[in-house]
């Protein structure tokens, strides 16, 4: 999320109420998560595990709970909690804003687009030309949806990150400031959910088509001409690149890569990145022709017992 206007490491450390590392003046322009930081960008980070990663990444501003060496050329906020401090910073730049209609007055409807009665269009919407939208669709504040796009019933785009911090009083949510991008013709089917990123977007490639019951989590882009078939579920920060089909009902672990003309057949479980130009099935998931194969070997198993007896 990059800021309406430059802010200084003064102001932020004022909005916070931090202690801070460098120039007053020094600037800061935005704040993200460590995989889509930027130069002049705000990261949080509240664990030692991942200090390193976050000083040495391309963020310019490090919110952090230790006083450390800052970096040259960065600069340092010290906070007690991090965590709790990014939320007072979105709740700053991007506050909640009820809607009082229920289509936006700020929202734009591209020509020949259709929106079907009782569906919600939320603040900074930006719809294309040509676009139908079905009964009981909600599209959250700031989503982009290009040319030519269906989205059918009861589908929700932008609800809120599922990332939590366990604390002792109970799980404390990072709240969400990012978008949903749908770029140009692409299907959504009915009753399918796709998060808004926490700080940056969630993208559906041009030309691809999702079927009906389809979770997809915050952060995750979805290439061109993709098909996933019903009772998918995708968890956040996934890359899934050009051309790929999923078959029903297969599940994802965050943060892996799946790469162009991947196949993934029904009911796989995916819990690491996969090269593309293969087919894929099984929990964990693997080349379903050696998976296969070995099926079928494990199935000869009493008829090589029986042969060994009659050897004897």
């Amino acid at each position: 999320m990059k800021f309406p206007k430059p802010n200084t490491l003064k102001q932020i450390a004022a909005l916070i109420d931090c202690e801070f590392v460098g120039h007053e003046d020094f600037p800061v322009l935005g704040m993200n998560e460590i995989h889509v930081v930027e130069p002049g960008d705000i990261v949080f980070v509240d664990h030692p595990k991942y200090y390193d990663k976050a000083l040495n990444s391309a963020a310019t501003i490090i919110l952090i709970n230790k006083e450390v060496d800052c970096p040259e050329g960065k600069a340092l906020l010290i906070s007690d909690d991090p965590f709790r401090d990014f939320n007072k910073l979105t709740n700053h730049f991007k506050p909640f804003k009820a809607s009082n209609a229920s289509i936006s007055s700020s929202a734009q409807i591209g020509k020949n687009t259709v929106v079907q009665p009782n569906s919600f269009i939320g603040n900074n919407v930006v719809i294309g030309d040509n676009c139908v939208i079905h009964s009981n669709v909600s599209i959250y504040d700031d989503a982009i949806i290009g040319n030519h796009v269906t989205i059918h019933a009861g589908t929700v785009l932008g609800a809120n990150a599922f990332y939590y911090k366990n604390r002792p009083e109970g799980y404390d949510r990072l709240k969400s400031s990012g978008r949903v991008v749908i770029q140009d013709n692409v299907d959504i089917g009915a009753n399918c959910t796709i998060d808004r990123g926490v700080s940056a977007n969630t993208i559906i490639g041009e030309g691809s088509k999702l079927d009906n019951l389809i979770q997809i989590g915050h952060d995750t882009i979805i290439g061109k001409k993709c098909l996933i078939a019903s009772q998918v579920g995708i968890a956040g920060c996934v890359v899934i690149e050009d051309e790929v089909t999923i078959w029903g009902q297969v599940g994802m672990t965050s943060g892996i890569t799946i790469g162009k003309k991947a196949v993934i057949h029904a009911q796989s479980g995916i819990s690491k990145s996969l090269e593309g130009n293969k087919t894929y099935w099984g929990t964990p998931a693997q080349e379903a022709r050696s998976e296969m194969k070995e099926m079928a070997n494990i199935k000869r198993i009493p008829e090589i017992f029986e042969y060994i007896k009659s050897k004897k």
